[in-house]
Order: structure tokens, then C-alpha cells, then sequence
């Protein structure tokens, strides 16, 4: 959380600033007035609570899109290590001409490779050794690297010499202008068997885009895979771990579930193109290389030719993401569909067993004990105990009666097992029925009829749609099958590239939005924005809520809503009232059991700040001293960049002169939070 004098202290309301800069949050007298606007009654009912909040109800959803993978959260630094690419050189870059008297080759080959999920490998051969045959890595984007950074090189390697001993690998970092960065290193002693092999490499200077350059050296073969650059910090220190700065973002939105891999990537293009989680675990070799859909979707610049997913990041290492952050695990498999947007292809009904079976051997993988197949597999993976899965989401964003058809398989299939998974099934790729659509609508009174779980929403939608379902979930049926809303982002209706289209607009009416969504937290059990990464230079897709190049990252001002929702969630649904006078106010209200305090979120889309008169009913006595939180900015077009990551974050100091009925002067175009402490016993 930003500290008091945060760069966003300056954007709030010139009536305020002088609060905010003393750090002390007064009360409006009863006078204030701004915008001609008059002043709005909050009623907070604390002694009518109205349901439990979902614990996990703010959380967020992965998907490998705009490289958030490689080249993002799994720290890899070298493209195509494993010289799986449909173009098996993609990444690499060999001299034209050679210097220093060397006379071979390189080329890429299947004969007798380390694992059939990896048929193929670099085979160096050297007529001549001269100084030896150079090869260059461009990494993604580049290669990040920072001053004293320490780096493992590994690689997995084989040899036939003309004598013994005689190839050996010398592993050099540049800079991006070709300047060496790091002590050459020498790995030598290849023998006929693959073997691993490996050394540090330490950075001696700060670059975005360097290189790694690899030389053989010596007369004869040498065949090389898995060529790997590796950061030694990662998160939680853990070996072949993820990006620090990308991971510790995540953790600080308190995410109470993580969803993941996918999205449309786990459907795929084809069925062949679909992510399978049992190829993504084990040795790196034993996990097989697919092109990520997002690689061909859009037409240039968006697309990404260089978008291969080589399951570094796979389902073990997103189970222990999970367990790092302390949030539930929420995966999704493939359901025998591919993507309905590209060839909508179907696995027949008389073939879906298996994929029904990768469903039960995941739950076994995440849950069984050691002495169960999949549970054994966990345990050898350096995982004895249960992940505690507790929910599985069976298909992404599919619709029409296959889909229904494929879900209700899988359901009787799993429930028959293990009756206490939540699964999560889909109600199509938008958040309503079109013109001559009943996507929407037939797939919930499918859904509704099977007793379905929890039913997946999706809204990509201008911030004006925002605000005017902010009482969506107000008439939804409570005895029926309970909400996520698994994918949402505010689009401005003008294109902007990159982070330009995550504006204080469009997190404004996120936030407004997901004052229904709390305040309907016994039906609406799961939400997420989407997508969650973007790499600045490699996105296809905008707005994202976590943008970041080879060295820098920052939140959007869509992630701080987020934020301050999800680190001030509450436990208990406490009704709001506003009257007649709040055009285009938000609120929801909540009751924290674990610190005794009711948390008002109040959103004001209005450009001026508003008097707000609160009261809460049923409470006996208030301290006069809580906290506010407030994010604001004057400007609807204010976005965070790289240079300038926290133009639009919270401001945070004490609120003073609180009470069971007081005022609050709440700036323009703001999301504020209030947590009030109560001296009732609850």
C-alpha cells in the first residue's frame, strides 16, 4: 500500500488535500456543498446482517496471454531453450560469417533425444575448432538482467569427439551492444550419455536486452537441449521458482482463489493444440512444448510468432503459487471442445472418457494421499501433503447443448467421487443474450436444472454498462446455482495501445461494479479480473490489470481497486441504503469479524466531491478514529506507466471524528474506504 504522502495524495480533491497531507481524514460539516450536488443519506444497517461474504471472494485469473508466462511470471530468460519451435532456430541467431579459423555448423535434429515429449535438439559439428562456433540467444524482448544478479546456466549435453574430452561449451552474458557482461564460463567433460550440466553466471552491469551467447568449442559433435538462463532470486526462494516482482503483486492483492492456466488456451485452437496438465509436471524434458493459440489470433503487429508455451510454469508450480499467497486453487480443464471462436472442434461422445479421467487424476494429484497413484507422483515432485483443492472448472467460455451436454459427464462423473469439489461450469462468452443469441439464457436454465455449482459470467464491457449493472446480482435466485464472475474488465470504447487503455475511468466503474457484487456476496462467490499480465512490448490483448518489461512492473489502476477490495474484505454482508439524492454514488458495506469493524466502500463517479451523511443503525458506539483509504485522480484519463507506477494509488491515514451518525466529505471521482471500528460485541 502506498504510504500517506503517495504521488496520489496530490490527486484528491483540492478539499481534501490539506487533510491528506497533515494525514489526518475530517469530517464534512453539515455545510458542505460541492458541484451544487446535494448532500446524499447513507444508511449502514450493522444490526441486520444479510449473509457471509465469501472468504475467497476476490481473486484473480491467470491465463498465458500478452507472455505472461515466459517471459513474465516464470523467469526463463532463455526463448526456445528446447529447440521445439515450429521454426527450431526461432530465438537464436547464428554469425554470418565465423571468426577465428572455426569450420562446422549447427543444425536441428530427432536421433535419440532425452524424451519423446522433446524429440528435438541443437547438434553442433566442427570440422575444424579454430576459436569455436558462437550462437546468440535474443531472450524475450531481450534479457533482463541487473547489476551483481546471479544466474544459473544449465544445459543438457552429449558428445562424439574426435578424441576425448575434446568439446567443451563456453557460456558468455552480453549487452545489448555486444559487450560482455559476465566471466565467460567453460563447461567441458560431455560424454555419449545426455547428461546436465551447469555454472553461474553473475551480471556485471544493468540491461534490458541482453543476450546470451553460447560457443562451442573443440572438433567434432556436440549435441545440446534444455539451455536454460535461470535467476537465482525468484519468489519465496524457491529453485526454478517465479519472477519476485511479478508474484509479490499478486500476493498483495490478498487473492482469495487463483484461476488458472486459462482461458482460451485451454481450449486451444484444436484439440491437439489444448493445454493437458500432465504433460506441464515432472522434469523439465518431460513436459512438451505446444504453440499458445494467442500466437496466430490477431493479425500484425498483435501477433506473436514467437509464442510457444514451454510449461515451465506447469500445474505443480501454479498449485505451489497458490500455497505461497494463501489462496485457493481454482483449475480449469478442457472438456472435449475447442475454442467456439476458431474451428469449434468436438471430441465425439463416445471419446470423452479420458478427459473426464484427467479430471479425477487431477483431484488425486492435488489431494489423494502418497499412497495413491497421482498422490505418489505429487509426492516424488517434492509435494508429500494435499494441495487442498476444493473447486475445478470444467471448460472455459463454451455454449450450447454440447457444452451442456460435456459438463453434466463431467459432473456425474466427479461428484460420484468426490461430492465435495465445486465445479464450475459457463454461461458463454458474454454477459447476456444478444440479437437472435440465447447463449446466455439457455445455458443458465440448463445449468440451473443440473444444479450446478457455481456458473461462470464473463463482461467485457464499456465503464457506462459498469454503472448500470451495479444491481445485477440484486434479483438472482439464492437457491440457485451460485455466481463467478470469472472474467471482467471496463473497455473504453476509443483504442489505446498498451497500459493507455487501463484508465482511472475505466478501474471507477470496476469499482462501482463491484460494490454489487459485495453487497450480493451470498450469491456472487467468486470474482476476477482479466486478463492479469502484459508484457509491454509482446501483449495481443489491452486492458490488463499488471503491465511490466524485462526489468520494471506496476499495477494498473484497475489492480488498486482490486486491491482495496480484496484487502478489505469483509466477513458479513451489512445492507446500505442511499437515497434519491445519489445519482452515480456506489456503496456496500461489510462487517469485518476479525477486527470488529464495519468496512464502507463508498464510489463517487461524479467529478466533485459529495457530502455524504452516514449513519449506522444498530450500533451502540463508535470510535472516533478508524482508517480511510482513498484512490482518486481528477482526471478520467489518468493511467500509471513504468516511469510513473503509482500516479493513481490508494492514499492512506487516519479517519478522525467518526461516530454512529457523522458526515464525509468524499473526493471527486473516487473509490473511498472506510473501516470504522465499533465497541459492540458481535
Amino acid at each position: 500500500m502506498s504510504p500517506i504522502m503517495s504521488r496520489a495524495s496530490v490527486l484528491i480533491a483540492p478539499a481534501l488535500a490539506l487533510a491528506v497531507a497533515s494525514g489526518a481524514w475530517a469530517p464534512c460539516p453539515r455545510t458542505c456543498r460541492a458541484d451544487d450536488a446535494p448532500a446524499v443519506d447513507l444508511v449502514v444497517k450493522a444490526g441486520s446482517p444479510a449473509g457471509e461474504i465469501s472468504p475467497i471472494l476476490n481473486g484473480v485469473f491467470f491465463e498465458d496471454i500478452n507472455f505472461a508466462a515466459d517471459g513474465g511470471l516464470y523467469p526463463e530468460r532463455v526463448k526456445n531453450g528446447s529447440f521445439e519451435f515450429d521454426d527450431p532456430m526461432m530465438g537464436w541467431r547464428r554469425p554470418a560469417l565465423v571468426a577465428g579459423g572455426a569450420v562446422g555448423g549447427f543444425g536441428v535434429v530427432g536421433d535419440r533425444p532425452i524424451h519423446p515429449n522433446n524429440p528435438h535438439f541443437l547438434r553442433a559439428r566442427l570440422e575444424r575448432a579454430g576459436a569455436g562456433l558462437p550462437l546468440t540467444n535474443e531472450g524475450f524482448r531481450g534479457i533482463g538482467v541487473t547489476k551483481d544478479a546471479a544466474f544459473t546456466f544449465s544445459v543438457r549435453g552429449r558428445s562424439e569427439p574426435e578424441k576425448a574430452g575434446a568439446m567443451a561449451l563456453v557460456v558468455q552474458l552480453v549487452a545489448a551492444d555486444g559487450r560482455p557482461i559476465a566471466a565467460a564460463q567453460r563447461l567441458e567433460g560431455f560424454t555419449r550419455d545426455w547428461k546436465a550440466y551447469s555454472c553461474e553466471v553473475i551480471s556485471t552491469a544493468t540491461d534490458p536486452r541482453a543476450k546470451l551467447t553460447i560457443t562451442v568449442q573443440g572438433a567434432g559433435t556436440l549435441d545440446l537441449d534444455m539451455v536454460s538462463l535461470f535467476p537465482r532470486d525468484t519468489f519465496n526462494g524457491r529453485p526454478g521458482g517465479l519472477r519476485p516482482d511479478l508474484a509479490r503483486l499478486l500476493k498483495d492483492l490478498k487473492p482469495g482463489f487463483v484461476r488458472f492456466p486459462g482461458g482460451c488456451i485451454v481450449e486451444g485452437r484444436t484439440l491437439a493444440q489444448r493445454y493437458q496438465w500432465k504433460t506441464t509436471i515432472g522434469d523439465r524434458a518431460e513436459r512438451r512444448l505446444i504453440m499458445n493459440r494467442w500466437n496466430v489470433e490477431f493479425s500484425p503487429p498483435r501477433n506473436a510468432p514467437d509464442y510457444y508455451e514451454s510449461m515451465g510454469l506447469g500445474f505443480l508450480e501454479y498449485f505451489q503459487l497458490c500455497e505461497d499467497i494463501g489462496a485457493k486453487p481454482l483449475p480449469v480443464l478442457n472438456c472435449g471442445m475447442a475454442c467456439q471462436f476458431n474451428l469449434a472442434e468436438l471430441v465425439p461422445a463416445e471419446d470423452l472418457d479420458p478427459y473426464i479421467q484427467d479430471a479425477l487424476d487431477l483431484i488425486e494429484f492435488a489431494n489423494g494421499p502418497a499412497t495413491t497413484t497421482w498422490g505418489a507422483r505429487r509426492a516424488a515432485l517434492g509435494h508429500p501433503g494435499p494441495f487442498g483443492l476444493t473447486m475445478i472448472g470444467i471448460g472455459n467460455e463454451q455454449w450450447g447443448p454440447q457444452y451442456i451436454a460435456r459438463y453434466e459427464r463431467f459432473a456425474r462423473a466427479i461428484k460420484a467421487k468426490y461430492p465435495e469439489i465445486l465445479l464450475v461450469s459457463g454461461a458463454g462468452p458474454g454477459p447476456a443474450d444478444g440479437p437472435g443469441d440465447d447463449r446466455f439464457s439457455s445455458a443458465w436454465d440448463a445449468l440451473r436444472k443440473l444444479n450446478a455449482d457455481l456458473v461462470d459470467e464473463h463482461f467485457y464491457m464499456p465503464p457506462d454498462w459498469f454503472y448500470s449493472q451495479v444491481h445485477r446480482y440484486d434479483g438472482y435466485d439464492r437457491k440457485g446455482p451460485k455466481v463467478f464472475a470469472g472474467e471482467f474488465a471496463s473497455h473504453v470504447r476509443d483504442k489505446r495501445p498498451a497500459f493507455g487503455a487501463n484508465t482511472w475511468e475505466a478501474a471507477l466503474s470496476e469499482a462501482a461494479l463491484m460494490t454489487g457484487l459485495e453487497r450480493n456476496g451470498d450469491v456472487v462467490r467468486l470474482a476476477s479480473y482479466a486478463p492479469l499480465f502484459a508484457h509491454v512490448e509482446a501483449w495481443q490483448w489491452n486492458p490488463n490489470l499488471i503491465w511490466y518489461d524485462n526489468l520494471r512492473s506496476m499495477g494498473t489502476p484497475s489492480y488498486y481497486v482490486q486491491k482495496l477490495f480484496g484487502v478489505n474484505r469483509g466477513t458479513t454482508i451489512l445492507p446500505v441504503r442511499l437515497d434519491d439524492a445519489a445519482e452515480k454514488l456506489y456503496a456496500c458495506a461489510s462487517l469485518d469479524a476479525r477486527t470488529g469493524q464495519v468496512v464502507l466502500k463508498i464510489v463517487n463517479a461524479r467529478p466533485g466531491p459529495r457530502d455524504v451523511h452516514i449513519r449506522l443503525e444498530g450500533v451502540s458506539s463508535v470510535r472516533p478514529t478508524g482508517e480511510a483509504q482513498v484512490l482518486a485522480a481528477p482526471d478520467l484519463n489518468a493511467v500509471n506507466t513504468l516511469d510513473d507506477p503509482t500516479r493513481v494509488s490508494p492514499a492512506i491515514g487516519p479517519a478522525e471524528g467518526l461516530s454512529a451518525d457523522f458526515h464525509r466529505a468524499v473526493p471527486g471521482y473516487s473509490l473511498t474506504v472506510l473501516r470504522i471500528g465499533t465497541n459492540d460485541k458481535r
